[in-house]
């Protein structure tokens, strides 16, 4: 039996969910689902019953294998868990339909951050993600459409761009003080019975309620020994990002009530006032909103400030003659530069192809996600400096005096500057700067694939 006639098992009739309504959008890297075609009418008539149809179920799987993916504590990847479904899946979809099935412990993963820390995330089983992904297709069209309009992270049709582009706005419309607010520990810190009665509001469905109580009791797997949390919704999971705004959302709309400009991205929000005293209000309401969640300001990271220089999901405002300008933060372009260095450093015994083959998927994505900014200088001086380490890299494959001079002949260069450089072969960085721009040049790394930035 395949996995698709395992999952053809579950009856289609009942709360069939529309074809194509819950499947996630092929643009969008996270588990979200495609924005909804219907309203939210429907919510609290079988659920459950629409999470477990078999063309929800069906698309839930294909949205799984294609993000890929670890496995989680039972050791059983995609392929894997593909061939105990086959067997396993009409016990399990019983066990879900009587609110017996317990889901296993998600897998700790600690993700270093460039300030030293760690990112916390729990990776659950695939059978797990697959449950997940079912419930964020329903879920997400009866939910999303009750989310504020400033609310962009983790929803079908928005992106990161779009709360810049609002930010953008509201400063260019004169409010230029920005209260940044930066929750401290979020994901591991969301009470579970005020997210729960947050959600009940929502869905009216017993059976979906308590699937994801059990969820959130999973707890989590350290070293081998499983710890119970009462707290917490580690990221890694389809639903987490849905969960997090059915609990910010509150916050969202106190804004809204009291006439606020703001953009949020998950638990990145931005609140921009006229005046620092006026900023200041608005921070002491967020502290207390947040105080009655249970969740906490990192007060070293937040502040009431001029909204020039302050740093909003990578992108920072600058002005020039009157009008707001978009820029890569600091910060950004030192993550840049640094993750450059570790695809490039030079003693990986890599060919400069093998290396630029390496760097592509990395360079397109941050051109893609940066492809706002404004500052085209910064760009093209980014370019620059990876060119530069680039031509680094095949001296130092070439090596040998004698082996430069023959391949910079070969290369066009005159006898005069392939000596130059030949003479010089150790040193590395200095040799590939000035007089080589002229060999390896832009066209050079153009024909081998490096993409530029601007």
């Amino acid at each position: 039996m395949t996995m698709n006639r395992a999952l053809h098992q579950t009856p289609a009739s009942a709360g069939r969910v529309a074809e194509k309504r819950g499947e996630a959008s092929p643009e969008v890297t996270s588990d979200e689902a495609r924005s909804p075609r219907h309203g939210p009418e429907g919510a609290g008539r079988g659920v459950l019953a629409q999470v477990l149809a078999r063309e929800n179920m069906q698309r839930a799987w294909k949205r799984v294998k294609a993000n890929k993916g670890a496995a989680g504590v039972d050791g059983l990847d995609i392929a894997q868990t593909g061939q105990h479904l086959k067997h396993a899946w009409p016990t399990i979809r019983q066990q879900l339909m009587e609110g017996t099935y317990r889901p296993m412990p998600v897998r700790r993963v600690g993700i270093p951050k460039p300030d030293g820390s760690e990112r916390e995330l729990g990776i659950p089983t695939v059978t797990d993600r697959l449950i997940q992904q079912a419930l964020l297709q329903v879920l997400q069209l009866l939910i999303d459409p009750t989310f504020s309009e400033h609310s962009h992270g983790f929803r079908p049709g928005r992106r990161a761009r779009d709360a810049v582009l609002a930010a953008q706005q509201h400063v260019q419309d004169g409010y230029r003080i920005v209260v940044d607010v930066d929750l401290s520990k979020f994901f591991d810190r969301v009470n579970h019975d005020i997210l729960i009665e947050r959600l009940r509001k929502r869905v009216n469905d017993a059976g979906v309620i308590r699937l994801v109580r059990a969820y959130l009791n999973a707890g989590i797997m350290d070293g081998g020994v499983v710890v119970e949390r009462a707290e917490g919704t580690p990221q890694g999971g389809p639903l987490s990002p849905l969960l997090a705004n059915v609990l910010l959302d509150e916050v969202d709309r106190e804004l809204e009530r009291r006439g606020h400009r703001f953009a949020r991205y998950a638990d990145d929000c931005n609140v921009y006032v006229r005046s620092q005293k006026a900023g200041e209000r608005v921070m002491a309401l967020l502290k207390r909103r947040y105080d009655k969640l249970h969740l906490k300001i990192n007060e070293s990271k937040s502040a009431v400030a001029s909204a020039f220089g302050r740093k909003f999901l990578g992108y920072e405002l600058w002005l020039r003659k009157d009008e707001v300008k978009r820029a890569v933060s600091k910060k950004a372009q030192e993550r840049f530069r640094h993750r450059i260095r570790e695809m490039t450093r030079r003693s990986g015994g890599r060919s400069i192809s093998e290396v630029i083959d390496k760097l592509r998927p990395y360079v397109l994505g941050w051109k893609a996600y940066f492809g706002l900014a404004q500052t085209t200088q910064v760009l093209r001086k980014l370019d620059e400096w990876v060119r530069h380490r680039l031509r680094a890299i095949q001296l130092k494959h070439w090596r040998h005096g004698t082996t430069i001079y023959r391949e910079l002949l070969a290369l066009g260069a005159k006898a005069r500057v392939a000596l130059q450089v030949a003479k010089n072969s150790r040193r590395w960085w200095r040799n590939s700067y000035l007089a080589l721009n002229n060999v390896l040049t832009i066209a050079y790394f153009d024909r081998l694939g490096m993409p530029r930035l601007t």
